[in-house]
């Protein structure tokens, strides 16, 4: 279905779930939302694999702020098992003009690296790595390290096995698709590697895409890497790059990661979206997606 037209001053409250919204959240989502604007119109936005419903308004000269509606009703939605967002200004009227999203347990179902050092049989302490890093107890870089140190020697034929077994998230295809029908551009950005996001990323037509570069020597991983490391610092630098290309205010960025050195790049975007994510990163992150359905991003949108 169709959302109703909203005007430049647009306010949208968005809830999604993998199951239907309560109707009680429906109307107090409504109540919410007029506390900020001027009227309501209310969508239903549900697509396969997700439940989503759609609340917009026009803002109001001295109604409470998009911020402050967004604190109301997380709470409640959270309480019922329902994801929420409130959104404002262009990126609410025009919608997304970049989305950026980081890859591993977000825009594909896996940890590649992980994947990685099954072959290497190292992988169980890979992931216990993977997991400190994620959560932020570990500096990146220097898990980095740590992590592909374990991949010396291996021979470098079993990234194509990687590449084939990798699974993309449900709603990852559909979310980009989406966002290009609407004249917005795609931006992959990994702690990963190019040699397995580049393929993906052509693949489906992705407009940007950063990862790091694994070193190999007579067809051999070394264990190290090549070049700059992609950390928390450069995916947020990416994005704003790729902003500035694309000639897209940040208010129209929405940025999507699971694990705390996407928050950098979480605290600048428009919407900052933590999927499925450590608790630390739901915890800063503008709003949260709980299940494993990357499109419902445009739930959250109102869309």
């Amino acid at each position: 279905m169709s959302l109703s037209p909203v005007p430049a001053s647009a306010v949208r409250a968005g809830l999604v779930s993998a199951r239907p919204i309560p109707e009680t959240l429906v109307r107090h989502a409504i109540a919410v939302i007029e506390q900020g604007t001027d009227g309501t119109t209310v969508t239903d936005i549900s697509r396969s694999g997700w439940f989503g419903v759609a609340v917009a308004g026009t803002a109001r000269p001295g109604g409470r702020s998009p911020a402050e509606l967004g604190t109301e009703l997380r709470g409640p939605a959270t309480a019922l098992g329902v994801d929420s967002a409130v959104t404002a200004g262009r990126l609410a009227t025009d919608g997304v003009g970049l989305l950026v999203t980081d890859v591993d347990s977000t825009f594909v179902t896996a940890e590649v690296i992980e994947l990685i050092a099954e072959h290497a049989g190292t992988r169980e302490l890979v992931a216990a790595v993977t997991d400190r890093a994620m959560r932020g107890e570990l500096d990146f870089a220097a898990s980095l390290r740590e992590r592909v140190a374990t991949l010396a020697g291996l021979d470098a034929g079993v990234l194509d096995e990687v590449r084939a077994a990798l699974r993309l998230t449900p709603g990852a295809r559909e979310l980009v698709e989406a966002v290009h029908a609407t004249g917005g551009t795609v931006g992959l950005v990994s702690g990963g590697f190019a040699e397995i996001v580049r393929p993906l990323a052509e693949e489906l037509g992705i407009d940007h895409v950063v990862a790091n570069t694994l070193e190999v020597d007579g067809g051999r991983l070394t264990g190290r890497t090549s070049g700059a490391v992609v950390d928390r610092a450069a995916k947020e630098r990416h994005l704003r790059a790729w902003a500035a290309e694309d000639g897209v205010p940040l208010e129209r960025v929405v940025a999507v990661g699971d694990g705390a050195n996407d928050l950098d790049m979480l605290a600048v975007a428009g919407l900052g979206v933590a999927f499925c994510a450590k608790p630390v990163v739901q915890a800063e992150a503008h709003a949260a997606l709980t299940f494993p359905r990357l499109d419902a991003v445009l739930g959250l949108l109102g869309r």
